[in-house]
């Protein structure tokens, strides 16, 4: 469930005390104001910044870093941030209560800061985000609680940041994509609806209120927690978590997210979330969020049947990409199917996680 109040501590001094003696002496550690547009536009410089060096490019925008300042997210979320003596902040991390037992974690720290000042922003940001995992943890009931946080393969200052704070490099992803072009708009028959090999593929329907029918959206929670049951750091994430976490995606979209049935039951047995990756200098593209079959269903064609359907309606929204993570590590061959498709790996990330026992 969605807690009323946040299991985070909102006051990082609770957390970390004074300011580190590698720091200037006036320096301060505080929160962002997300109703600042100095913040709000200092953070998405940094985060850009942050993404240029690891690979290459900058797609980060001010509704990114919102998700995680603002008011609306911060039930599940909390930050600090490390300011200069003229009040600029030179450094960032974000916390997310994610599911039970697994907290996200971000940090971010200005390039070109001098190594020992970097170096020790770096450390009070984990030092915070330890002590944020007590607290949550703690509220949670938990014994131990996970901080899983991550880096572009490559990030030296970043990789060896972690080392040495205790996290261990557990996974790596390839980030994908994959070109679209406007006559694959008919690889489909419809993006609504179609079937094929007795599997039919549809748009989760809307009630009638315009909304999404609430049995639609449970069965796409249901798959998707069933096919993710063996895969790599699965957590059990309720309903009200799903919802709430993929509703503050700034792409969100609900005629993104699509079913499939068996035809001759209505068994709900794959489901795809899709979003919107928003471009300021091109062609907007698609996002392959979450994509999952049920084990009894594998081998039918459902994962490529809603791989078609949403590469189809990219294209019939004018979109020239869609985009999607896969685990490296995996035994499924899931890479297999998308190398098949079209994808191509554009940029590598790391997963690195450290646990924390949770003291009473």
């Amino acid at each position: 469930m969605i807690p009323d109040e946040s299991r985070f501590e909102p006051d990082p001094e609770e957390i970390v005390g004074d300011v580190p003696p590698a720091l200037p002496d006036d320096w301060a550690v505080g929160t962002p104001d997300p109703e600042d547009p100095v913040d709000v536009a200092r953070l998405t410089t940094l985060l850009r910044e942050h993404e240029r060096h690891g690979r290459g490019w900058a797609g980060a925008g001010v509704d990114d870093v919102l998700v995680e300042v603002s008011g609306a997210g911060l039930l599940t979320r909390e930050n600090v941030v490390v300011r200069d003596e003229a009040g600029l902040v030179r450094a960032w991390g974000s916390v997310h209560d994610r599911a039970g037992g697994r907290m996200l974690f971000v940090h971010v720290v200005e390039r070109g800061l001098p190594a020992p000042v970097a170096r020790a922003c770096s450390d009070l940001l984990v030092e915070w985000a330890v002590g944020q995992a007590v607290a949550v943890g703690s509220a949670r009931g938990l014994e131990v609680q996970q901080i899983d946080t991550g880096a572009f393969a490559g990030d030296a200052r970043q990789a060896a940041w972690l080392t040495a704070s205790g996290f261990e490099r557990v996974r790596t992803w390839w980030q994908m994509k994959r070109p679209v072009t406007a006559d694959e708009a008919g690889l489909v028959p419809s993006t609504d609806e179609w079937a094929d090999r007795g599997v039919r593929f549809r748009q989760v329907r809307r009630a009638g209120d315009g909304l999404p029918d609430d049995a639609d959206l449970r069965a796409v929670h249901d798959v998707l927690e069933e096919a993710f049951l063996d895969h790599f750091n699965s957590w059990e994430e309720t309903f009200d978590e799903f919802l709430h976490r993929l509703r503050e995606d700034p792409g969100h979209r609900w005629d993104h997210w699509w079913l499939a049935e068996l035809e001759d039951t209505d068994e709900p047995v794959g489901a795809l979330v899709g979003t919107v990756s928003e471009s300021s200098t091109g062609p907007d593209g698609s996002y392959v969020s979450y994509i999952g079959v049920r084990e009894a269903a594998r081998g039918r064609g459902v994962a490529k049947g809603l791989l078609r359907t949403i590469i189809a309606d990219a294209a019939g929204r004018g979109r020239d990409r869609v985009g999607l993570e896969v685990d490296a590590d995996s035994s499924t061959g899931a890479d297999g199917l998308y190398t098949s498709m079209g994808w191509a790996t554009s940029y590598v990330t790391e997963s690195w996680h450290r646990d924390v026992t949770v003291t009473s």
